[in-house]
């Protein structure tokens, strides 16, 4: 279970420096470089970049709240993480990387109807949010609906034509659906 929480954190980003958000008028020039570039090592950093930015908020209290759901989370305390996210939508309820961690919470706990519905609210506030598109992916692929999973790891890619996860799960998806087993 460990290493499934630590894969689901690297997958999501680290945590950076706060003081943005997901409104960021950074966001759509980095955007524009992810699309532009075809080194893999700087789109790398460039998709670090945008997560760093996403896990801002000027918000002090939300803030510290988010820091300390993420090490909740990083140490499979998911109760607590939800908790703490819970705390923290409510108190910032614009800060669309907390409804991201919260949907990676309830999705790690099984709650995968409650997860679909924070990524929603993720994607309503952040429609790039490849994150968000690649959970949604995730939760399908995991109760067997091959198209919406499908549709949801390609939307990711269209926002992030480099993330390596949507691009095997479609593979392996397209395999399984030929008749071979995932």
């Amino acid at each position: 279970m460990r290493a499934v929480v630590i894969v689901v954190v690297l997958l999501c980003g680290w945590v950076g420096a706060p003081s943005a958000d997901q409104t960021d008028e950074r966001l759509d020039g980095l955007f524009a470089r992810l699309h532009a570039t075809l080194d893999e090592q700087e789109a790398e950093a460039i998709t670090q970049q945008i997560w760093e930015i996403w896990y801002q908020t000027d918000d002090v209290k939300a803030r510290e709240l988010f820091l300390r759901g993420v090490r909740h989370m990083q140490a499979a305390r998911f109760d607590q993480a939800l908790a703490v996210f819970d705390e923290v939508v409510s108190l910032s309820p614009d800060f669309a990387e907390a409804w991201n961690r919260r949907a990676t919470v309830l999705y790690l706990m099984g709650e995968h109807a409650a997860s679909i519905d924070d990524i929603k609210h993720t994607l309503v506030l952040e429609p790039r949010h490849f994150g968000a598109l690649s959970g949604l992916g995730l939760i399908y692929l995991h109760s067997e609906q091959w198209d919406d999973a499908i549709n949801a790891f390609r939307k990711a890619l269209e926002v992030n034509p480099h993330l390596p996860g949507p691009k095997r799960n479609i593979e392996l998806i397209e395999r399984h659906t030929r008749g071979s087993t995932i």
